[in-house]
């Protein structure tokens, strides 16, 4: 548990979490591009989620040994992890519900008005699709499902490394 506790404080593992965010974004340019795949507005915010886990493991890279940029790298880490899962979850809810006015989906994202990513950069945050459409399977599982998966293993890796530095270091 003390060789857990340390990977913070080294560069190498923040950068492989980095790669590793890095592949989900190119995997779904892929499936937009490629295999046309239309993300819906769901699929956005995942999207942004992911984008928000690849900023995580920019900073903890960064400066590794500084506990202000670890502090901020687990911020940025614990609520796109969290925010991610819960989208995937209401999108996996939205795919699965049989009542068709329980769930809306919206035309456009909703950023904040100083921040409109989907009019900056449209061919990425631009939603085309519909969130209730199911277009993709891998095991009988949907792209929501899989995203809740991958995002639940970010939250709980998460809560290890937290709990692994507070408890066997006393300190982030």
């Amino acid at each position: 548990m003390n060789w857990l506790a340390q990977l913070p404080t080294q560069r190498t593992p923040w950068l492989l979490f980095t790669a590793i965010v890095f592949l989900l974004e190119v995997t779904a340019l892929f499936f937009q591009y490629q295999m046309g795949l239309a993300p819906c507005i769901m699929c956005i915010y995942q999207r942004t989620a992911v984008l928000g886990l690849l900023a995580a493991g920019i900073v903890g890279s960064i400066n590794p040994n500084s506990k202000v940029t670890r502090v901020i790298a687990y911020s940025i880490w614990g609520v796109s992890s969290v925010w991610g899962y819960l989208i995937a979850r209401e999108h996996i809810d939205m795919q699965t519900t049989t009542d068709p006015f329980a769930f809306s989906c919206e035309f456009e994202p909703n950023f904040p008005s100083f921040m409109p990513l989907h009019e900056w950069i449209p061919h990425f945050f631009q939603a085309t699709g519909d969130c209730g459409n199911i277009d993709w399977q891998f095991a009988g599982l949907s792209m929501p499902a899989w995203m809740e998966i991958i995002f639940g293993l970010f939250a709980i890796t998460f809560f290890i490394v937290i709990t692994g530095r507070l408890m066997l270091k006393r300190t982030v």
